[in-house]
């Protein structure tokens, strides 16, 4: 038995870097434990930090590793533990913030790439709005981000075959044939430890980032060490034509008037009624929720292209 696991998504993509995966894991001496349906990859998780493995590293997409990570964390292991990325699925967003660019370059970092202390972004909800019942309400992590809105409505109704056979294409197409049915949302965002109004009314999206870099923004890679999350409020019907080339990186480019960008370590969100948030990809419907950050949380395994802290040319927020 190895304390080094891979917890394998053989779902992911198109499968045959999964395939890939699991070959280059066994011949490198990894215990290779492969989900087989639905929930299966965080119960894994939890046996791996249970057993207290030294490294487990996740195999498949952003929303595999999004399952390993809290499954790590649900046993209270994010500090003894060291994190990975082999990238395997559809858009494998984390993994190219990290540095990782392939399932051979995965391996090599694993095994002789710089450890660093990288942030999680946590969201909990709860029936009521209040503070302390958000505190206290069970959380969940998340890598990329959380999303409210267009693009997680979106998401919902794009089929596995349209990911697999689009990639990320498949989102962004999703998205633009929902703009002309999407009816927007009613937000109330406070942020910082007073939890003071940062704004309210109509929005298109609402997308909080901790790893994830948003268009518009002009980062290669997100800070993942700042201890702070990147928020974009886009408010709803900017006059944009959503069909023509480049529309998302018009509708989210820096200084437009329609955007509120924010860079906080804290926000509650209400959506005025319960609404779809994306986390990592898994969707939940929820009308109230808190956001936190929670820095330096786990320790990752890292390529040499990551930068612990990235410059924007166009300013911090």
């Amino acid at each position: 038995m190895t304390d080094r696991i891979l917890v394998l998504n053989p779902r992911s993509g198109d499968g045959k870097r999964s395939a890939r995966a699991r070959a280059m894991a066994e011949d490198r001496g990894y215990d290779v434990r492969e989900s087989g349906e639905k929930g299966d990859t965080l119960e894994l998780a939890r046996e791996a930090a249970r057993e207290g493995s030294s490294i487990i590293a996740a195999a498949g997409g952003d929303g595999t590793l999004n399952e390993v990570v809290r499954g790590v964390d649900s046993e209270g292991r994010l500090d003894g533990t060291t994190l990975g990325v082999v990238p395997c699925g559809t858009g494998n967003d984390f993994a190219d913030n990290v540095g990782v660019r392939g399932v051979e370059h995965a391996f090599d970092v694993l095994a002789e790439g710089r450890r660093r202390r990288l942030d999680l972004g946590s969201v909990r909800w709860t029936a009521a709005a209040s503070a302390d019942s958000l505190s206290e309400a069970p959380e969940r992590p998340f890598l990329n981000s959380c999303v409210c809105g267009l693009t997680a409505e979106a998401s919902a109704r794009t089929t596995r075959e349209a990911k697999r056979r689009l990639g990320v294409l498949a989102y962004v197409l999703s998205t633009l044939q929902r703009t002309r049915t999407f009816e927007g949302l009613r937000l109330d965002v406070r942020a910082g430890p007073r939890s003071d109004p940062v704004w309210t009314g109509e929005a298109l999206m609402l997308l909080v980032g901790n790893g994830r870099r948003f268009p518009g923004e002009r980062m290669r890679q997100a800070n993942v060490e700042d201890g702070l999350l990147n928020v974009v409020v886009v408010r709803n019907r900017p006059a944009l034509n959503y069909l023509t080339e480049g529309a998302a990186d018009r509708l989210l480019r820096r200084g437009a008037s329609h955007l509120t960008r924010l860079k906080v370590s804290h926000l509650e969100v209400d959506a005025g009624a319960p609404r779809q948030f994306s986390l990592d990809g898994e969707l939940v419907e929820r009308r109230h929720l808190r956001v936190d950050a929670r820095p330096g949380a786990m320790r990752f395994a890292v390529g040499e292209a990551y930068d612990p802290s990235p410059a924007d040319p166009n300013g911090d927020i």
